[in-house]
């Protein structure tokens, strides 16, 4: 009996030996993954027959830490797609020194146009936490008296001074060569701030003049994506998700975060509701909270669209 309970025992030790070797190797690869940073291109038939196209480049979730070299280079070369408008879908944050290291990587992307909405971490720093909690839905959306704030007032007042557009429960109207580029955005959904503001006020004629509108917002859920839809966007950018963060090889997303359906976690996707769609783009996004720092089958990206003229 000694005997077969020291083989039970030595049994048990492979099989914790093992669980830990594979354990640290997934943490090993997720702390590599990381910082192997991409940019996925896509196309999208959006703007009035006859317009030039239009370049955009998609950034989201970089929860910036001070002393992150490589993202920070990262952002700094994809200055060189030359994108005809930069948009930012929040979540720039992870630390409360972190505004003058994420200005510093964004500052060769501030000289092109931009627009941008906040994330719950643009206000709030993250907060250590069970990463099982997210598989139960998504994480708290309301705003804990108990959280450390971010300089989220100063990083607005620099991209401003650079002219990004805070599209944060409002919209605005900038001119495109002869396009007419309408935009609309929420405050984040995540938190509850999100209030619809509409489209850009114009003539009476000013729906008939080339135009394309564009919809933004930090998290996907439904109910902001059913607004944008039902008011007539033409395309709806988002974040938040991370891609799941965490995948599957073969399988993708386990969480989004919110109600989204995890297979639109990440990328080019057409949303629905009552008879109308519009093409919505999810970044994977370019960070991770700074107590997860790690990606698995999902690797951080900034998304470069090129809008096209519909036939």
């Amino acid at each position: 009996m000694a005997e077969a309970l020291i083989r039970s025992l030595r049994r048990g030790a492979t099989v914790a030996g093992t669980v830990a070797v594979a354990g640290a190797a997934a943490l090993g690869y997720g702390l590599w993954e990381r910082n192997q940073f991409t940019v996925r291109h896509e196309s999208v038939p959006v703007l009035p027959p006859g317009v030039p196209d239009i370049t955009v480049l998609h950034l989201s979730d970089i929860h910036m830490v001070p002393g992150q070299r490589a993202k920070a280079a990262w952002l700094r070369s994809l200055a060189e797609l030359e994108p005809d408008l930069v948009v930012n879908t929040g979540d720039n944050l992870s630390h409360k020194e972190a505004v003058g290291p994420l200005i510093d990587a964004l500052d060769p992307l501030l000289r092109f146009p931009g627009v941008y909405v906040p994330g719950s971490n643009c206000y709030f720093a993250p907060r250590p936490a069970n990463p099982f909690k997210y598989f139960a839905g998504p994480s708290s959306n309301k705003e804990p008296a108990e959280r450390v704030g971010l300089d989220w007032q100063t990083m607005h007042q620099l991209f401003g001074a650079a002219g990004w557009i805070n599209l944060s429960n409002r919209s605005q109207s900038v001119p495109h060569g002869r396009l007419r580029i309408d935009f609309t955005g929420v405050d984040d959904p995540h938190l509850g701030y999100d209030a619809f503001a509409g489209w850009p006020r114009g003539s009476a004629t000013s729906s008939d003049a080339p135009h394309v509108k564009i919809a933004l917002a930090h998290a996907p859920y439904q109910r902001v994506l059913d607004e944008f839809t039902d008011a007539g966007a033409d395309i709806i950018f988002a974040g938040h998700t991370h891609g799941g963060q965490v995948c599957i090889p073969g399988y993708g997303a386990l969480v989004s975060n919110c109600d989204l359906p995890t297979w639109r976690a990440r990328g080019l996707t057409v949303w629905e509701h009552e008879g109308r769609t519009t093409p919505l783009n999810v970044s994977a996004g370019i960070g991770t909270s700074r107590f997860a720092p790690v990606r698995i089958a999902c690797r951080p990206e900034g998304v470069l669209l090129r809008l096209t003229a519909r036939r």
